[in-house]
């Protein structure tokens, strides 16, 4: 394939998929987009971390041979885009990738490059891991209780992006039909938007949760919805949640209303537990009993919500990670803004970005690397030597910059 702009490293070979599984050589090519604001600096830093943890995890054996491909701000002065269709190729055809902040503007101008990016590439799952590192400010009493996966629901719901604008043609035809046909009750004027949620979308995200927490040996799969209020579309969410374990995953999982009643609430070995919980009542629950949950598969809104509420009881965005992964292509990112305010000053929390490359590292199989990651991570901080936001928390930290911060990580791996 040849592009207009990207460069693919001549040393490396390009992962791919045979028998239904990634094929990954030992020198892959994996994307990455710097990013917007913070985007350059944080992804300066990382990508020193990432290579020190491969070299010393395989003794130069393996190294990933990196592939800068251009979304944003700086797409949009090669390109005159900032989603240009070759970003869109390039991400396909290497597979695995990871990508720095993207600026989107609020209430006007271009449409989120995250979600359409998500939605061209069928990227369905949004995964976002949170735990507690020992050290890391937190406002919980007990933040080394929360460790869940988030399986958040990429294409649909609001994020679909079907909405109209108040007084559109569009608006009122739809209020028209809503109104006449339908019998809803809709105020004069209003801009409406809509929620579809298919069975197809929720089956296949809750397959890749329960299917993930088989294999990583978790103990629960939490249906988080809001069937109560909307009951054909996030209630429908939750039945074929259920369905899906009962026609699938029957020997291997079992619903709370089996735990109790034929295992004492003591569920057997081999076995996952299904349940499920009312949005509002789940962030209570992080917040009071975070113990009890291990995976959560969600639809899109209540994903976006409770993954950046549970990041908070343990450090925030700024450390949080996340992949969006379909059947095989995965794009890593860096879950929190493009912080203009501090862009090209050295001084931004890498952590997000940084655990978002362990992600892909585990995703390529490469375990150790990311553990070396998560290891280093946890001395550093143990030592109080953060960044700018940490220290402000912490007494007597030692505050670094972005560039001082990833050094030290890579002389922890030592």
């Amino acid at each position: 394939m040849t592009y207009q702009h990207i460069r693919l490293p001549v040393a490396g070979e390009k992962i791919t998929v045979r028998d239904n599984r990634l094929q990954v050589p030992d020198r892959p090519i994996v994307g990455y987009v710097e990013g917007d604001g913070i985007g350059p600096d944080i992804t300066r830093a990382c990508l020193g971390v990432w290579n020190a943890a491969v070299a010393r995890a395989y003794g130069g054996r393996r190294a990933i041979q990196w592939c800068e491909v251009y979304l944003g701000e700086k797409a949009a002065g090669l390109y005159g885009t900032p989603f240009p269709e070759e970003a869109l190729r390039a991400f396909a055809d290497l597979v695995v990738s990871i990508k720095g902040p993207l600026t989107t503007p609020v209430g006007g101008g271009m449409r989120s490059i995250n979600v359409a990016l998500r939605q061209a590439l069928d990227l369905y799952a949004c995964v976002r891991p949170v735990r507690h590192f020992p050290g890391v400010p937190s406002p919980l009493r007990h933040p080394e209780k929360v460790d869940v996966v988030i399986f958040r629901e990429n294409t649909e719901d609001v994020y679909a992006g079907i909405e109209f604008p108040a007084g559109s043609a569009e608006a009122e035809r739809l209020e028209r039909f809503l109104r006449e046909e339908l019998g809803a009750k809709v105020p004069p004027g209003s801009a409406l938007g809509l929620k579809p949620i298919s069975e197809f979308g929720s089956k296949r995200l809750i397959r890749k949760a329960i299917r993930y927490a088989l294999e990583a040996g978790r103990k629960s799969v939490t249906l988080v919805h809001k069937g109560n209020i909307m009951k054909y579309t996030e209630g429908a969410f939750r039945h074929w949640g259920y369905e899906l374990a009962r026609d699938e995953f029957s020997g291997q999982t079992l619903t709370e209303e089996e735990l109790h009643a034929a295992y004492g609430g003591r569920p057997p070995e081999g076995k996952i537990v299904i349940k499920d919980r009312i949005a509002d009542i789940m962030f209570q629950q992080m917040l009071l009993r975070p113990a009890e949950f291990d995976v959560i598969a969600t639809p899109n809104l209540n994903g976006d919500y409770l993954s950046d509420a549970v990041a908070a009881e343990v450090g925030g965005v700024g450390i949080a990670p996340g992949g969006n992964i379909g059947d095989f292509i995965a794009v890593f990112e860096a879950t929190h803004g493009s912080a203009p305010k501090y862009a090209g000053k050295d001084v931004a929390n890498p952590g997000s970005l940084l655990f978002s490359g362990a992600m892909l590292l585990d995703y390529l199989g490469w375990k150790e690397a990311a553990q070396l990651i998560a290891d280093a991570y946890g001395r550093v901080v143990a030592s109080k030597t953060v960044t700018y936001d940490f220290a402000r928390q912490m007494e007597g930290a030692r505050e670094v910059r972005t560039s001082e911060f990833a050094a030290a990580l890579v002389k922890a791996m030592d």
